[in-house]
């Protein structure tokens, strides 16, 4: 082997190893941040206390808290019937999302606040249910999440296929009113979307 050749596989060699390095840095950050705990989720509100008057129907999502349900798009629709009367909040999430890692808590806030009165529930898409069930120990919140691996209830029912996170209101006739694409910046945002489309 040429000089040439060797210093020329050295390089590629150097390059493969940097991109190595820097994917498992930027895997770490969204996986929940360093060893010391810096960017650990914060604790989850009281939800048994702030949640104890909800009426049978939210109850019942509450009873389900943190759940992956299968069933794809007819279970998701059927659940969506359930809650007639009620307005929905569906929050589209992936565990490998960074920006749905970064809102989450905005949910667990929300979810306690309106849950007596706003039901609230999740979509996990293109996620593995290991990933999923470690990201809600993580980030628990009162209510099911509809594991949607291929998408499908993503496409046919939210037609939100359009990034990650997004978020979708339904009134309480049933009908999606807003759809919101990419994460919520902060509490008060979502706080005033739920004021303004969750009714």
């Amino acid at each position: 082997m040429s000089s040439e050749t060797g210093s020329r596989l050295r390089r590629v060699a150097f390059g493969l190893a940097l991109v190595v390095v820097c994917l498992a840095a930027v895997i770490a950050v969204v996986a929940g941040g360093n060893e010391d705990g810096g960017d650990a989720a914060p604790p989850p509100p009281d939800y048994e206390q702030s949640l104890a008057d909800a009426p049978k129907e939210l109850a019942a999502l509450h009873n389900r808290a943190n759940e992956l349900i299968d069933g794809g798009a007819d279970a998701f629709e059927d659940q969506l019937a359930e809650l007639r009367g009620y307005p929905v909040v569906v929050n589209k999430w992936a565990s490998w999302c960074g920006p749905c890692r970064a809102e989450f808590p905005y949910f667990q806030q929300a979810a306690a606040q309106h849950g007596t009165r706003v039901a609230f529930l999740g979509v996990d898409g293109m996620d593995s249910e290991d990933a999923a069930r470690t990201f809600l120990e993580e980030y628990p919140v009162p209510y099911p999440s509809f594991s949607d691996p291929d998408e499908e209830i993503i496409e046919d029912v939210l037609d939100a296929t359009v990034g990650y996170p997004s978020t979708v209101f339904y009134d309480a006739a049933g009908e999606p009113v807003y759809t919101r694409i990419g994460p919520y910046a902060s509490a008060a945002d979502l706080e005033a979307d739920i004021n303004r489309y969750a009714r």
